[in-house]
């Protein structure tokens, strides 16, 4: 999907989309517009108000950023939570971008925007003939099929059958087809695997990987990268330094904001999350977990391993520990007790469980460099409990009704004893030998080359081409726009 000499591969297919777009009044937004949402033409920001975030509308293409205020429906600050150190126990500052507030209730809508708005105005995609395949483990299928439904695009929805109901519920209303693959979370290759029996069936089905489309890196480099450098401007003080950046590798899209933030801030220690009970990068290690949103036994092809400074795998348990700690009541009783302040409270409900994992991550960051309460460590809330209620519901049913007593045992097992095991700093060995994973998956399975893969190691200038992309891409939407007589709606 990725081409870099950025002709336009088919006239016809790009006519027929920007017939579409015209038709059903679609501006696309540029990749600098969801970056600065706050520079939007105020006509257009006031419109916003005037749309259900969550509405199969086509302004809310304009809402793909971590700009989006709750209470107004326009644009505003930054949305953002801060784990006060009477919750994580460490004197670093942990910091989270939230993604509640996308559309869809999850930032894995950025992605898939940054995957399908390159293929729809490089005539790579015909929404009168293609189907649009968004193989995923949760959240990154939901945005694809939003973005979809948008277009008026056939949408192909793939993920593990273990995910949790509200996925499959909100995914049989949207999509056009749904496929469960067996297993969970770590269960990626029968998502491939399915992905190739539908291309074997019919042309028609063009697969979306975020795992392997660069589009899903771009997107998080330019605009979450971006807006962490921001919002760290916003809430630092004079001595503050951004220490750390801590990401779930799930897709590598998201860490690729670590790439963003070395060349703003080069001391930044990257660090990527994954799951105890499936040590990849750690331990080249396999199994399935509960950690709903990293896919994993594997390295994404779009992750630049060379960027990454350590590994941190967590405990699937101490996550569902703290997804009970943080919406029950009586774990917000003991919170109160232990001097939380209320805003922070009601706001926790804000973290689903891969978020979780990224605090407990970040708390582990902080222990091993020793961190203090200058030094402020980013990640991203990708989702919210939203998304697993019914995870709360199997636990009560499971272990009885939560008690302060059971939120006092949680918080000191999963948080405050979280400790810098399992935790690996990575040499130049160990990072080449992560890197050597991605033979195994792209090489001898998926249909890459060796050749790309040895550039993605030795070519210093493959993943800066790659991640700064992003203007190139701006100009082709902007001639998109013009092409569909959209580009003066708002001015």
């Amino acid at each position: 999907m990725f081409d870099w000499n950025w002709n336009v591969e088919n006239e016809d297919y790009l006519q027929r989309t920007v017939s579409r777009c015209k038709k059903q009044n679609i501006l696309l937004p540029t990749f600098e517009q969801l970056k600065k949402p706050q520079a939007l033409p105020e006509k257009l920001k006031q419109a916003l108000k005037d749309v259900d975030p969550q509405e199969t509308h086509p302004l809310n293409l304009f809402r793909i950023n971590w700009r989006n205020d709750p209470q107004s429906g326009g644009i505003g600050d930054i949305n953002h939570l801060e784990i006060p150190s009477e919750i994580s126990g460490v004197k670093a500052r942990i910091v989270g971008l939230v993604g509640k507030f996308f559309p869809t209730g999850a930032h894995k809508v950025g992605a898939t925007y940054g995957c399908l708005a390159p293929a729809l105005v490089t005539g790579r995609f015909d929404p009168e003939y293609h189907k649009a395949v968004w193989p995923s483990t949760g959240n990154y299928c939901r945005g694809g099929v939003f973005n979809s439904n948008l277009l008026d695009v056939h949408s192909v929805a793939i993920l593990p059958e273990e995910m949790s109901r509200e996925r499959f519920d909100w995914l049989r209303e949207r999509a056009d087809e749904v496929f469960a693959t067996p297993g969970c979370e770590s269960n990626v290759k029968e998502i491939y695997d399915k992905c190739h029996e539908l291309e074997a069936e019919s042309d028609r089905y063009m697969i979306f990987n975020q795992f392997s489309e660069f589009g899903n890196a771009v997107w998080h480099y330019e605009i979450t990268g971006y807006t962490i450098e921001q919002l760290f401007k916003q809430i630092a003080g004079g001595a503050d330094r951004l220490s750390g950046f801590v990401s779930a590798t799930g897709s590598a899209g998201t860490i690729a904001a670590g790439d963003y933030l070395r060349t703003v801030y080069p001391q930044i220690k990257v660090a990527a999350s994954e799951a105890l009970q499936c040590p990849t990068l750690l331990q080249n290690g396999f199994g399935g977990h509960r950690i709903e949103g990293i896919g994993d036994k594997h390295v994404p092809w779009i992750h630049n391993v060379r960027n990454t400074d350590l590994v941190t795998a967590i405990d699937d348990e101490d996550t569902l520990r703290l997804l009970r700690l943080f919406n029950e009541e009586a774990g917000h009783v003991l919170l109160r007790k232990k001097g939380v302040p209320a805003h922070v409270i009601e706001r926790l409900p804000w973290l689903g469980i891969s978020s979780i994992a990224n605090v407990l991550s970040a708390v582990k960051l902080a222990k091993y460099f020793e961190l203090t309460e200058k030094d402020v460590i980013f990640t991203v809330f990708t989702d919210s409990a939203d998304m697993y209620l019914s995870r709360l519901d199997e636990m009560n049913q499971q272990f009885g009704a939560y008690t302060t007593e059971q939120a006092r045992l949680d918080w000191h097992i999963a948080m405050l004893q979280q400790k810098t095991d399992y935790l690996l700093e990575l040499r130049y060995t160990d990072r080449k030998r992560v890197h050597n994973l991605k033979y195994f998956t792209w090489i001898e399975q998926q249909g890459k080359s060796v050749d790309e893969l040895n550039a993605q190691w030795y070519d210093d200038n493959y993943w800066p081409e790659r991640f700064t992309i992003a203007p190139r891409w701006d100009e082709a939407i902007n001639e998109f726009n013009s092409r569909t007589g959209l580009d003066k709606m708002f001015a």
